[in-house]
């Protein structure tokens, strides 16, 4: 299976919360609770895990609830995670033309650039699944100063990290994707003003990238009107969209579900279609 590279830190939904997500940090430790406390070592907490995952598998004999699995699993996860974290999180060794390529904000914590960085980091590790947030673009009045910013924070980045899955050969078997979840009018909200007007938000149509990961790269599907307020060509749906992304996964998604609540639920619900145009 190819895998896909930009997984959810937050809420896994209805999945069981073994696939949830682990949240990075911009501040202290990178995960929180990642450190053990003064005087408990890792022998000493291996021996606690060990004998809570005992605890709870005799709990679950009891009352096979999946939630209890599912703590036992993250229990392990974390104690993996204290093992291996803070050598992915130092970029110490990552070469000078490395972290040119990124910007000069990729050593600072929390920034686009450096969670760039740690996601090719990621990559080389093995995590299938890794997205990043970089918040702030409801740009309702302010737009002119803060458009720039947001552009300036993200396109050598993003650039940088295409640039160097490439280079490591790990683009062909993952999948970058860019995008928000609507777009913003091309007509001005607010009074217009050198200085200061803004764009409403506008579902109607919106723009994502794609890269890698058995993309056809160099191309552009689909157009709008001139005003750039409806789809004139090729509509593509969030429901096509994610189609395209399991199929390129390897998955498809007709036939992937998920019992919930006696319901067998499908990533596409009854919709979507794959975009064969896009795929190399």
């Amino acid at each position: 299976m190819e895998r896909a590279r930009l997984g959810t830190p937050g809420s896994s939904g209805f999945l069981s919360p073994h696939y949830q997500g682990i949240k990075f940090r911009g501040v202290g430790d990178p995960v929180i609770h990642l450190s053990n406390p003064p005087g408990f070592g890792p022998a000493d907490r291996r021996r606690m895990l060990d004998s809570v995952a005992q605890l709870n598998r005799l709990k679950h004999q009891q009352c096979p609830d999946p939630e209890i699995t599912s703590r036992i699993a993250q229990y392990e996860l974390a104690y993996r995670m204290q093992s291996s974290v803070p050598e992915l999180a130092d970029l110490s060794q990552e070469s000078q033309a490395v972290l040119d390529l990124y910007g000069p904000d990729v050593l600072r914590r929390g920034s686009f650039a450096y969670n760039c960085l740690l996601a090719r980091r990621l990559c080389e590790r093995g995590v299938r699944f890794v997205q990043l947030f970089h918040r702030g673009w409801d740009q309702h009045r302010t737009l002119p100063t803060q458009l720039a910013g947001q552009c300036r924070d993200t396109d050598q980045a993003s650039a940088a990290l295409i640039t160097d899955l490439k280079q490591r050969g790990l683009l062909d078997d993952t999948l970058v994707v860019w995008g928000g979840e609507f777009g913003r009018t091309v007509y001005c909200q607010e009074e217009l003003t050198a200085k200061s007007y803004g764009r409403d938000h506008h579902p109607r149509c919106f723009t994502i990238w794609l890269a890698g990961g058995g993309v056809r790269p160099g191309m552009t599907h689909g157009a709008t009107d001139e005003y750039s307020y409806n789809i004139t060509e090729k509509p593509v749906s969030v429901h096509d969209l994610h189609a395209t992304m399991l199929h390129l996964l390897g998955i498809d998604h007709r036939q992937l579900t998920y019992r919930y609540q006696g319901r067998d639920f499908r990533l596409t619900d009854v919709f979507g279609n794959v975009v064969e145009e896009v795929i190399a």
